[in-house]
C-alpha cells in the first residue's frame, strides 16, 4: 500500500480528494445537527411566546405592588411559578441580555424555564413549569380573551397584531365558522375554551368567546417556523461549497506547483538555457517525469555541445588548407605575366576570401551558440551607442561609395552591453542594408525608459511579410530579391539574433515608412552596472 501511495501521484490525489470529501461530509452532518438543535430551540421559544407575552403585557402597566398581586393571580391558572427580577441583578450572559433587550424569549426545557423582559421596563419575568398540557393552553386562551375585553373595540385588532405570539397566529372573529358543531357552540356560549383539530394538517386551534360579547378569538393553528430551515441551510450549503473548494484547491495546488516548475524549465530550455534542470522531490509519476525531463535536457545539451565542438574543429581545420591554397595562388600569380591566368588567379583569391569570411561567420555563430547553450552571462561594460553606430558607419561607408549613410541626430545613448558583440550585431545589420539598399541607409537611436532601440533602414526591396520569420534562421535565404549574387551566407542575421538573445533583447524586421525598404530593429534592455 505504501508503495502505491509513494509511486502514484494520481492515487495520492484521489486519496486526498476522498479524505476531503469525507471531511466535508462530516462537516455537513455536524452542520445539520446544529440546524436541528437551533430549530428545536426556536420551536420552544415560539411555542411559549404567547402566554409569557400576555403576562408581560399585563404587568407592564402596573405598579410594583400591583405586579406582585397579579403575578400570583396569573400563575395559578397557567400552572406556572412566576417572579420578577431586576435586569441588573439577573445572571445573564452578553448574548442572553442582547436577545432579551430585543424582545426575544429565552426558553429552556427539562424543566422549563422561560425568561422575558417587560416592555419598556428594566424587569425580567421568569416562569417555571414542569411541562405543557391542554389545561395551560386553555388558560392562555381565557387570559387572551379577558385581556382583549378590557380594550376598546377599535384598538383590539391593532393590539392583537402587535402582541408577540410566536408560533400561535391570533385572529379576532365577528362570527363563528359553520364547521363548529352544536356542542362546541354551546360550550363557547358557556365561556369554555373549545379545542378544534384540523384533520388535513393535524393542527390544533383554540376558540374562546370574549366575556359579555359576541366576538371570538382564535388561537392557532400552530406553526413550526418553516422559514428557519432555509435561513440556516443556505449558509450551511455555502460553507460546504467553500470547504469543498478549499480542499480541492489544496489538493491540486501541489500538483499545479510541480507542473508549473516543469513548464518553467521547458520555457528556459526553449530559450537556450540547456543547463536548466527540474527539482525532483519524490519517486511518483511527476517525479519520474522530472527525471525523464532532466535526462532529455542532458542528452540534448550533450548533442549540441558535440555539434558545436565539431563545427569549431572543422572551421579551425579549414583555415590551414585555405591559407595554403591562397599562398600557392599568390606564388603562381608572381610566376606568370599572362593576363588570362592572372584573372583566374584573382577569381580564385576572391573565392578564397569568401571562404575565409564564411569560416569566420561559422566560428562566430558556433561561439555564440556555445555561450547560449552553456548559460554563461556576457561580460558587459558601459557602451556609448551613438559613438558605436558612428564607428560602424565610418567602417562601411568607404566600401559602398554609391550609398548615402545617415545617423539620426539626438542625445547620447548609453547602456551596459558586450561592446564587441553589440558592434558586430549593428555592423551585420548595416552591411545587410548596404547589400540590398539602392541609395539610402539610415541608423536611428531611441532612448526609452527600460531599453534602447536601434533602427537600421534602407530603400531596397524590403522583406516579404511571409518570410520575416525565416530570415533569422541559419543559412536561410530569400528566393527572389536576395540571392547568392548579392552576397552573404545566411548567417549574419542569425548571429544578430544570437547576440540579442545573449543580451536578453530581440531583433525584428518590418517595413520602412521613411525609405520604403526594410527596417531592422534592435531592442536591448537596460541592465544594472556589473559588480
Amino acid at each position: 500500500m505504501r508503495w502505491v501511495i509513494n509511486r502514484g501521484s494520481f492515487v495520492r490525489f484521489y486519496l486526498l480528494l476522498g479524505t476531503s470529501l469525507l471531511a466535508v461530509f462530516l462537516i455537513a452532518l455536524g452542520g445539520r445537527a446544529l440546524i436541528d438543535q437551533v430549530r428545536r430551540e426556536d420551536y420552544r421559544e415560539q411555542l411559549a411566546m404567547l402566554p409569557v407575552s400576555l403576562v408581560t403585557a399585563e404587568l407592564a402597566g402596573l405598579t410594583p405592588a400591583q405586579r406582585e398581586t397579579r403575578l400570583a393571580a396569573l400563575g395559578e391558572p397557567l400552572d406556572m411559578r412566576l417572579h420578577l427580577t431586576p435586569m441588573d441583578e439577573a445572571n445573564l450572559g452578553y448574548f442572553e441580555r442582547t436577545r432579551l433587550e430585543r424582545g426575544k424569549l429565552l426558553a429552556e426545557d427539562s424543566p422549563w424555564r422561560l425568561r422575558k423582559r417587560l416592555p419598556d421596563a428594566p424587569w425580567l419575568l421568569t416562569a417555571r413549569l414542569d411541562g405543557w398540557s391542554e389545561h395551560q393552553w386553555h388558560a392562555t386562551a381565557r387570559l387572551l380573551g379577558e385581556w382583549l375585553a378590557t380594550m376598546p373595540p377599535a384598538t383590539r385588532r391593532e393590539r392583537l397584531m402587535a402582541l408577540p405570539a410566536g408560533s400561535w397566529p391570533l385572529t379576532l372573529h365577528e362570527s363563528l365558522p359553520e364547521a363548529l358543531s352544536a356542542e362546541q357552540r354551546t360550550r363557547l356560549e358557556q365561556g369554555q375554551v373549545v379545542t378544534r383539530l384540523l384533520h388535513e394538517r393535524l393542527a390544533v386551534t383554540f376558540w374562546y368567546r370574549l366575556p359579555g360579547e359576541q366576538r371570538w378569538v382564535q388561537m392557532g393553528p400552530i406553526t413550526r417556523g418553516g422559514s428557519l430551515s432555509l435561513n440556516l441551510n443556505l449558509p450551511l450549503l455555502m460553507g460546504l461549497l467553500l470547504a469543498l473548494s478549499l480542499s480541492i484547491y489544496l489538493v491540486m495546488r501541489s500538483i499545479e506547483t510541480r507542473m508549473a516548475r516543469l513548464e518553467l524549465a521547458a520555457a528556459r530550455i526553449a530559450s537556450g538555457r540547456l543547463e536548466t534542470r527540474v527539482k525532483v522531490e519524490s519517486g511518483d509519476f511527476l517525479g519520474r517525469l522530472g527525471m525523464a525531463f532532466n535526462g532529455m535536457a542532458s542528452q540534448v545539451q550533450t548533442l549540441l555541445r558535440g555539434q558545436q565542438e565539431m563545427i569549431r574543429a572543422v572551421s579551425h581545420e579549414l583555415r590551414t588548407p585555405v591559407a595554403r591554397i591562397r599562398f600557392a595562388a599568390q606564388m603562381v600569380e608572381d610566376m606568370t605575366d599572362e593576363p588570362a591566368i592572372r584573372r583566374q588567379l584573382q577569381g580564385i583569391d576572391a573565392d578564397i576570401g569568401e571562404l575565409d569570411e564564411l569560416i569566420d561567420e561559422i566560428l562566430t555563430y558556433a561561439r555564440l551558440d556555445g555561450e547560449t547553450m552553456g548559460g554563461a552571462e556576457m561580460e558587459t561594460s558601459l557602451v556609448d551607442c551613438r559613438a558605436l553606430a558612428g564607428r560602424v558607419i565610418d567602417t562601411l561607408s568607404p566600401l559602398h561609395e554609391g550609398l548615402t549613410f545617415s545617423l539620426a541626430p539626438g542625445p547620447e545613448v548609453t547602456l551596459y552591453a558586450e561592446p564587441r558583440y553589440l558592434q558586430r550585431a549593428l555592423q551585420n545589420l548595416v552591411s545587410n542594408a548596404c547589400r540590398y539598399g539602392h541609395s539610402q541607409v539610415a541608423v536611428r537611436l531611441s532612448d526609452e525608459p527600460n531599453l534602447v532601440r536601434i533602427d537600421v533602414e534602407d530603400d531596397g526591396p524590403g522583406v516579404p511579410v511571409e518570410a520575416r520569420g525565416e530570415i533569422f534562421k541559419p543559412f536561410a535565404r530569400l528566393d527572389t530579391s536576395r540571392t547568392r549574387s548579392s552576397g552573404g551566407y545566411g548567417l549574419g542575421l542569425s548571429i544578430v539574433q544570437k547576440i540579442m538573445a545573449g543580451h536578453g533583447g530581440s531583433v525584428t524586421v518590418d517595413h520602412s515608412t521613411a525609405f520604403g525598404g526594410a527596417r531592422f530593429t534592435l531592442l536591448i534592455p537596460r541592465r544594472e552596472s556589473p559588480a
